[in-house]
């Protein structure tokens, strides 16, 4: 039977939950964490773990299904155009291919800093570490997604500005969208959007409070970061001195950890 392994004595440094631990070193979320500590496919020097409410020092020595995880590695991050037809998950229960299944084999575990569903395309950002991750999908960041974004129907352009003040629909608040049309072309018509918040389906759904269908949706920076010329499944990593700009880590050296500055 597992058994729960001897929390730190007294006198020993208290350490972090297990699951920001995992989350952190870009394994899975910390939510998905605690499921795999309930599957007790966790241990902690040698033991299985039966409850997320453990505490682990850099000392610990974790598994995951008996592979030990990678600790104290220097945040990284990746741009790639995810093409259509992919999921943004690591494995899918109904066996459709994902994004993760398609990215080069010498790249290490990563987890994308959030999500492009399955119609959708363009710029997704992948990390290395959970907590960067967690942090970079919050509005509070203030970072803006851009898209483009083709539909089909009438667009009233006086409508498309009114977002801006945001929306209500069926009881959910949508905070306020920066929403032009580009051009039309026949039946479609090209629009550019910019967003800071970013619910699930968030342009579609405004979108067909229009009126309008959207046929294809692409999108071209998220934040500071940008799509440009980079080809449908291609991957390019931020260099380290990109990320220290941009978002204020030290620039990691050799087997540095490298952190956003509080």
């Amino acid at each position: 039977m597992p058994r729960a392994p001897r929390p730190p004595a007294d006198g020993e440094p208290k350490g972090e939950r297990i699951a920001k631990v995992m989350a952190r070193a870009g394994l899975c979320s910390r939510r998905e964490a605690e499921r795999w500590i309930a599957e007790h496919r966790v241990s902690v020097d040698g033991e299985v773990l039966t409850t997320p409410a453990f505490l682990v020092t850099p000392a610990s020595r974790i598994t995951v299904d008996g592979v030990g995880i990678p600790r104290n590695e220097p945040v990284r991050m990746w741009r790639v155009n995810k093409p259509l037809g992919l999921l943004t998950t690591h494995k899918d229960p109904q066996g459709r291919p994902t994004l993760f299944e398609q990215l080069p084999k010498n790249m290490p575990r990563v987890i994308s800093i959030g999500r492009l569903d399955i119609n959708s395309e363009g710029l997704l950002l992948l990390t290395n570490d959970g907590e960067t991750a967690r942090k970079l999908e919050l509005p509070s960041t203030g970072w803006t997604r851009r898209y483009r974004v083709r539909v089909h129907g009438r667009v009233n352009e006086a409508r498309l500005a009114a977002l801006a003040e945001g929306i209500e629909i069926e009881g959910i608040r949508y905070a306020g969208i920066r929403a032009a049309l580009d051009r039309t072309q026949g039946a479609n018509a090209w629009l550019t959007m910019a967003l800071v918040e970013g619910k699930n389906r968030e342009i579609r759904k405004v979108m067909e409070h229009l009126g309008l269908a959207v046929n294809r949706l692409i999108r071209v920076a998220y934040g500071p970061f940008q799509l440009g010329a980079l080809g449908p499944g291609q991957v390019d990593e931020v260099p380290q001195k990109t990320l220290a700009e941009q978002l204020g880590f030290k620039k990691a050296g050799p087997g540095a950890h490298s952190r956003r500055k509080k």
